[in-house]
């Protein structure tokens, strides 16, 4: 099976504005409309596979936006989870899909162990981001999926450039299995940092770049 991996910068406290249950503004009930929408058109493609998560997508946010996640049923934490990215998908920047690899987690371990070897310090290694699960903050526990996807990672906006100058170092000292990969990245969290610098002029507050793989 192929697994997608999409990014996007977000505001990470105007995300979870959604998930603390009370009153919303104007402007936030017009965004939780578009989750709605997307939740079940999610659900629309769940159906037509025949998949039963035990809670359909748009139940699970509701939940999540009510401020819990509280429901019993081995595959809610896949409901949770998928309603999550209805939440992320409608916020923030624009989604940019960074690419598509058939065992990500497996790869970009064997990334890890590479840049690692050469010296690039652990919390900059590429498995560790893409896999790191959604940042500190969320207001109640949300349950994994059970088959770990969708998988979130996420990196501070303040340290891509950091990142992109650590791979950049070891680059010509790096296995040709890893290389292509290692350039994409490099690129990739180079354009955030320029991005977001000149987003800070502007006084935009995005300050986390999040990463979601699907599939």
């Amino acid at each position: 099976m192929s697994h997608v991996i999409t990014r996007k910068t977000l505001t990470l406290s105007r995300t979870y504005a959604y998930l603390r249950g009370g009153e919303l503004t104007d402007q936030q009930k017009h965004f939780l409309d578009e989750m709605r929408q997307h939740a079940q058109a999610t659900q629309r493609r769940l159906d037509y596979q025949d998949i039963d998560l035990g809670l359909t997508i748009p139940e699970a946010l509701e939940h999540l936006v009510s401020g819990r996640a509280d429901a019993e049923g081995p595959y809610v934490g896949n409901a949770y989870y998928t309603a999550l990215l209805s939440v992320i998908e409608c916020t923030g920047s624009d989604p940019i899909d960074v690419g598509v690899y058939s065992k990500p987690s497996t790869f970009f371990g064997l990334m890890d162990d590479e840049l690692a070897g050469l010296g690039v310090p652990a919390d900059l290694l590429p498995h560790r981001i893409l896999f790191a699960d959604l940042p500190d903050g969320l207001p109640f526990h949300i349950p994994g999926p059970v088959d770990g996807y969708p998988a979130f990672g996420h990196l501070p906006l303040a340290k891509a450039k950091a990142v992109a100058d650590a791979y950049s170092a070891v680059l010509d000292r790096m296995d040709d299995a890893f290389r292509y990969d290692a350039k994409h990245l490099i690129e990739i969290f180079e354009n955030e940092h320029e991005e977001w610098q000149s987003a800070l002029k502007y006084g935009h507050t995005m300050d986390t770049l999040l990463f979601w793989i699907t599939g």
